[in-house]
């Protein structure tokens, strides 16, 4: 005859152990959602998203039944707008995601931060899904093209933005080697300036310098040139007498 209190023992053992288990993965999947909930937002409010919502369900004025409907043309470009927006959030989590999960492997972040991330992942792809439906809402197949007219528009702003910088670098250093420019003329000319003085007082001191020895040659010469002179007669006088 089977043991029925034998066998109770073992079930009642595996179903305590089996609600304990769903016990603590309720609780602990509970936990982490208050805890995920509680994390700070990785981007900042979506403005864009919130002008186009405001637009879309625009309400009437004080002593007004009906709102004032907004014409398409203004929602097409709020939408546009906010496709713009999710695009470069799009850029900025693709960029981060592979820095970000080598970082947490290395235990140089913390488990929040990456949280925050995939929460921040999976808001854009319900984003990216309500963007595509409101932009078939508006027009028909527009949601196959819209990121593709938001993704030219950013890069395009993008080099608006970097041909801005250069141009402002350029002027930069105009302005720097206009300066460098002027201080090194400045120099220059004051170096000139220095220069024409000193070159000026050599020649007048070289020339006072040979007049004072010519004026010493000729003195020291005048009487030897004249007793030269006078021996040189004496010794005619005396030939042409032993010829007489």
């Amino acid at each position: 005859m089977v043991d029925l209190v034998g066998l109770a023992i073992p079930f009642a053992y595996l179903g305590l152990l089996v609600g304990s288990l769903a016990t603590f993965s309720s609780l602990y999947r509970k936990r982490k959602a208050a805890r995920s909930i509680s994390l700070e937002p990785w981007f900042d409010p979506h403005v864009q998203r919130n002008i186009y919502l405001s637009l879309l369900h625009h309400e009437p004025q004080p002593g007004q039944d009906k709102a004032t409907p907004v014409p398409d043309s203004i929602l097409k470009a709020a939408l546009l707008q906010r496709a713009v927006e999710d695009i470069r959030r799009i850029l900025t989590i693709r960029g981060a995601k592979q820095p970000l999960s080598q970082l947490l492997q290395r235990g140089s972040v913390g488990d929040d931060l990456w949280q925050r991330f995939l929460r921040a992942e999976k808001e854009m792809e319900a984003e990216l899904r309500d963007v595509v439906e409101e932009a078939n809402a508006l027009a028909t197949n527009w949601g196959q093209t819209i990121f593709q007219s938001a993704n030219e528009m950013v890069n395009n702003a993008t080099i608006r933005e970097r041909v801005a910088e250069l141009q402002a670098k350029g002027r930069a250093d105009r302005e720097w080697w206009d300066k460098e420019r002027e201080s090194i003329s400045s120099k220059f000319m004051q170096e000139l300036d220095e220069e024409v003085p000193a070159g000026n007082s050599k020649p007048a001191s070289t020339g006072a310098g040979n007049s004072d020895e010519e004026a010493v040659l000729v003195e020291a010469g005048g009487p030897a040139a004249g007793g030269s002179t006078a021996g040189s007669k004496g010794g005619t006088v005396k030939k042409r007498k032993g010829k007489k």
